[in-house]
């Protein structure tokens, strides 16, 4: 289970770093496109495990709900190759009362070149009927705490979110947003 701590500032862009795997690359030593969800899936995990201290599993079986994965927006920006050191920035970006965006992002070592940008958008479930149902007011407190502000999703597109974490990441404010 998570416990928000309402006397505590929450960072909303979580970041950790990752080597690439010379299994997970092609024969031109680029990482594979379908293993570029497995590094943000499993950076995030840590991440959230670390920094919220949220227990996927545990939420699981205390709520009976869970976030099921109802599509992905990605952009492969530049390859990143095998033995390379790459930072992983993950973040909420938008949720309403059953919905939850996730952002990721993959940089060289050095937060200056993209990688690539996923954007996961996860419906909120009811496990024991399969049907969407209402985030509970403790999550939406939760949400509302972690969710990076300032991002239009509804109005935005992938491609017009990866000129302005370039442009950031040239500012060298993308990581304090």
């Amino acid at each position: 289970m998570f416990q928000l701590d309402s006397n505590k500032t929450y960072p909303k862009k979580l970041y950790s770093k990752a080597v690439i795997r010379f299994q997970d690359c092609d024969p031109l030593q680029h990482l594979n496109n379908a293993k570029y969800f497995d590094y943000f899936f499993n950076a995030r995990e840590d991440q959230v495990a670390e920094v919220y201290q949220f227990d996927y599993n545990d939420y699981f079986i205390h709520n009976q709900t869970s976030w099921v994965v109802y599509n992905h927006q990605i952009a492969y920006v530049s390859s990143a190759k095998v033995s390379e050191w790459v930072k992983i920035i993950s973040s909420a970006i938008y949720h309403n009362e059953n919905t939850l965006v996730t952002e990721f992002v993959m940089t060289d070592y050095d937060c200056k070149t993209v990688r690539a940008v996923l954007w996961t958008t996860s419906k909120y479930i009811d496990v024991r009927t399969g049907k969407k149902t209402n985030h509970q007011p403790e999550v939406e407190v939760f949400l509302k705490a972690i969710c990076v502000e300032g991002i239009d999703f509804e109005h935005i597109t992938l491609n017009d979110r990866i000129k302005v974490i370039k442009k950031e990441l040239a500012e060298g404010t993308f990581m304090l947003s």
